[in-house]
């Protein structure tokens, strides 16, 4: 919005010329994200704690959550809040590329919220039907893949992506099968950021760090000389998304300052669900979707420990009579926590790990 309405003002004086570079507006854009993070978050906060939406604790979870019991949630408002307007405010609206990323988030967003709102202010246990809440994700999938089928973004068409260390291998899906890919994509980081989501301040962080990541590509992209000389394909327009990714990390760390341990409020599925759909929706609309298990590996562990304890748990039961664990808990973080971590030291040492995956992920830009 600010570039149509200020840059062509440029003519009348120079100062006004700064709001055609991406990278002045996507630090406007994570500045105005932090801003807004830090200016509506007590008030809403006020306002999910005056009429009783707290957090629900499990039961068979760390003894050390239950002082969480209470706790404001669906505080993934403020991060929904703080995301959108900036990337509004800053980023060319004539971008097909941001209009794709906003959607999906505000989508994504709105499959976590009505969770939460069945959860905890209706009372249902089991909120909205996993089944459910899945099915949704897919929708939202497919309607993407079936979207840049039908309207690729760059010339390269809709189903070819990047291979990270390879700088001229790329692969390509078939038509057929590109939507339901595109589909596991988003709705896989959507719900291993959910899983993530578990201790104060991790998922936010670890969101995050991925972010700014897919912001530093998106905007190498999305130039045809730093694109030539990394070695990676060119697409016209992603560079908005560094505009994107940067108000999406802005209203992370904006909303870290409530979400830090101890929290003062969660962000539930409403905002779970969105980060995680935003990054993924920025990784298919860069072709980058092999380097989101790199950037996103401690999602990817996240995700994986879930699906490694359930399936052991369900085989050695069928085996054995019984069902043996691998973890003491899952998802990863409760069983750092089961060996005695504490919160704090887990979630630090995730962010560390969480950062050195961001590093390899930039790594990959050089060695190709």
């Amino acid at each position: 919005m600010l570039y149509r309405f200020l840059f062509p003002l440029a003519d009348q004086h120079i100062l006004f010329n700064v709001f055609q570079y991406i990278s002045f507006r996507a630090a406007g854009a994570m500045v105005t994200a932090l801003l807004t993070a830090f200016i509506i978050g007590p008030g809403v906060i006020r306002r999910l704690r005056k009429h009783g939406i707290g957090q629900i604790v499990r039961a068979d979870g760390p003894a050390t959550h239950l002082v969480k019991a209470g706790t404001p949630t669906m505080g993934g408002i403020i991060i929904l809040t703080a995301c959108l307007l900036p990337t509004l405010l800053w980023a060319r609206l004539d971008n097909t590329y941001v209009w794709v990323a906003v959607v999906v988030t505000a989508w994504m967003g709105a499959i976590g919220f009505m969770d939460d709102y069945l959860k905890i202010v209706r009372r249902h246990s089991r909120g909205l039907i996993a089944r459910y809440k899945l099915i949704w994700q897919f929708v939202l999938g497919l309607a993407l893949g079936g979207f840049l089928l039908w309207q690729p973004l760059s010339a390269y068409g809709a189903t070819q992506t990047m291979l990270p260390f390879f700088k001229d291998l790329t692969v390509v899906l078939a038509p057929a099968i590109f939507p339901l890919f595109v589909a596991i994509v988003v709705a896989g980081s959507a719900n291993t950021v959910n899983l993530t989501d578990g201790l104060d301040g991790l998922a936010t962080g670890l969101a995050a760090i991925a972010a700014l990541t897919f912001g530093a590509f998106a905007y190498a992209i999305g130039r045809v000389d730093t694109s030539a000389y990394l070695g990676v394909l060119y697409l016209e327009g992603a560079g908005e998304l560094s505009v994107f990714c940067a108000a999406l990390a802005g209203a992370a760390i904006g909303f870290l300052w409530f979400n830090a341990h101890p929290a003062q409020v969660i962000m539930g599925d409403t905002g779970a669900l969105a980060l995680g759909g935003a990054i993924g929706a920025v990784a298919v609309l860069l072709k980058s979707e092999f380097l989101l298990v790199i950037v996103g590996g401690v999602f990817v562990l996240e995700g994986l420990s879930v699906i490694f304890q359930t399936g052991w748990f369900k085989f050695s039961r069928r085996r054995w009579g019984e069902g043996r664990r691998l973890l003491r808990m899952a998802p990863l973080h409760h069983h750092f926590e089961k060996l005695g971590w504490p919160e704090t030291q887990v979630v630090t040492r995730f962010y560390i790990v969480g950062v050195i995956c961001a590093l390899v992920g930039l790594a990959t830009l050089k060695i190709r």
